[in-house]
């Protein structure tokens, strides 16, 4: 994996597209577990796939829910211990896709400055996950395509902690927040006068509604897609989300 760069460059970039979009798939559907682990622990792969303008970071994450089928888990070459591995990169980039979003030179400093810690070998990580993680983080010292700066040690927020997803996209204080009934969206109001709908698995704005005001609170209702907000001139706007897949808002209760 150590030339993949190069020699992707060297392809179409239908043969690139092709490439980075099926090849974790085609790996799993064929039974290659080896490869697949090793093709979602090189950097050179990652950094191409969240470069590429037709899949960037959340396409990447996605490729590591593969092995969560039934039949991958009884299958004779799944392994989990590098799978456990591979869920901590997976989680890794989740935590830093809202900086990879827009920086994608920053993958390497994003992966050191979160996996550090998990090239030792504790009773929670074993020498098998470590090899692994350590491989990765390898690679992305000696990334030179661009100035960067390092990590030296775990400097970031890890991927088996508390955060699980970071939201931008509000430019002043955020000051309400409300999760629909079926966990999958949230709602956040601001003193930018913005009140915003996130999908909560892509981390990505759904819908965003601009008052005259601040937005001071907020609330959304059983049905999921009814929201109340106040704002800082004592308005109250009701507001309906439109334009939701029904099975989403089936799904929402009420």
């Amino acid at each position: 994996m150590e030339e993949f760069a190069d020699e992707s460059a060297r392809k179409s970039l239908a043969y690139q597209r092709d490439y980075l979009g099926k090849l974790p798939h085609n790996l799993v559907k064929s039974g290659n577990l080896g490869e697949y682990y090793q093709i979602l622990s090189d950097f050179d792969f990652l950094f191409a796939k969240i470069n590429h303008p037709e899949f960037g970071v959340q396409a990447l994450i996605d490729d590591y829910e593969l092995v969560d089928d039934a039949e991958i888990i009884n299958h004779p070459d799944y392994d989990p211990d590098k799978v456990k591995a591979l869920k901590l990169i997976q989680e890794t980039l989740r935590l830093s896709a809202h900086i990879l979003t827009q920086y994608k030179t920053q993958l390497a400093g994003q992966l050191l400055g979160r996996l550090l810690l998990f090239t030792y070998i504790s009773p929670q990580q074993n020498i098998s996950q470590c090899l692994v993680i350590k491989k990765l983080l390898e690679q992305a010292k000696q990334w030179k395509t661009a100035p960067w700066l390092r990590p030296l040690t775990t400097s970031l927020a890890p991927p088996d902690g508390r955060l699980l997803r970071t939201l931008t996209g509000h430019s002043y204080l955020v000051t309400a927040v409300a999760v629909t009934p079926n966990g999958k969206q949230v709602i956040s109001g601001s003193y930018d006068s913005t009140l915003k709908v996130w999908n909560l698995e892509t981390g990505e704005v759904i819908a965003t509604f601009t008052g005259d005001s601040p937005i001071s609170c907020c609330a959304v209702a059983p049905d999921g897609v009814t929201i109340a907000a106040g704002d800082g001139s004592g308005r109250v706007h009701f507001l309906r989300l439109e334009g939701l897949a029904t099975d989403v808002v089936a799904s929402s209760g009420g």
